[in-house]
């Protein structure tokens, strides 16, 4: 009988330490917010992840973006905030009517907050759904506040004029309407009248 006490006492000893222990732990951690977003910070952590994201943007009720991308890491740097999509993005851009007027799509993109920039990389494709017109490049940027976009890499770009090459990238307006090749080339179309004697 004095064993069995003897091994509860050592049971009830042990128990006591291990929960003596788990305190002291525990009183001893402290969750210091900005700890916390310093070290995510320093080891490059996303403070917000999400897989198979849909974003809307909307004014006054209307949709004007629809942005789908399969995942979405925001990156909380105090200076310099960004997004990151590392399997790609598709972006649609709707007419007051509620029709797509453009898409552009990337296999990589960022967004950096702050300056309202955008960069997407490998297999940029951009179509104007109204006027079918379409520009492929490897590396682009949309400036939101300047609502321009550009590239220094080669592009292509293909309407019904032609198609046209930009060995040194392009400067646009966001919607494609006025655009500037540099170092171009390419091919236009001309159409043949008849005349009639």
């Amino acid at each position: 009988m004095k064993a069995i006490r003897a091994g509860r006492r050592g049971i009830l000893a042990k128990t006591l330490l291990l929960i003596a222990t788990v305190v002291v732990f525990a009183i001893s951690c402290e969750n210091d917010i900005a700890t916390i977003k310093a070290l995510n910070e320093d080891l490059n952590m996303p403070m917000q992840t999400g897989s198979n994201v849909e974003i809307t943007y909307t004014d006054s009720g209307q949709v004007k973006v629809r942005l789908m991308a399969p995942e979405l890491k925001r990156f909380s740097r105090e200076n310099d905030p960004y997004y990151e999509f590392p399997k790609g993005l598709k972006v649609m851009f709707y007419q007051h009517d509620g029709k797509v007027e453009s898409h552009i799509e990337a296999d990589y993109a960022l967004f950096f907050e702050k300056q309202e920039l955008w960069e997407a990389r490998n297999n940029v494709v951009a179509k104007n759904e109204r006027t079918h017109e379409q520009l492929f490049t490897e590396h682009i940027f949309w400036n939101q506040k300047e609502e321009t976009i550009y590239s220094d890499q080669f592009t292509k770009i293909i309407n019904a004029d032609g198609t046209f090459y930009g060995e040194k990238g392009f400067e646009a307006r966001q919607d494609l309407s006025k655009w500037k090749l540099k170092s171009s080339k390419g091919t236009v179309n001309v159409k043949d009248q008849l005349q009639e004697p």
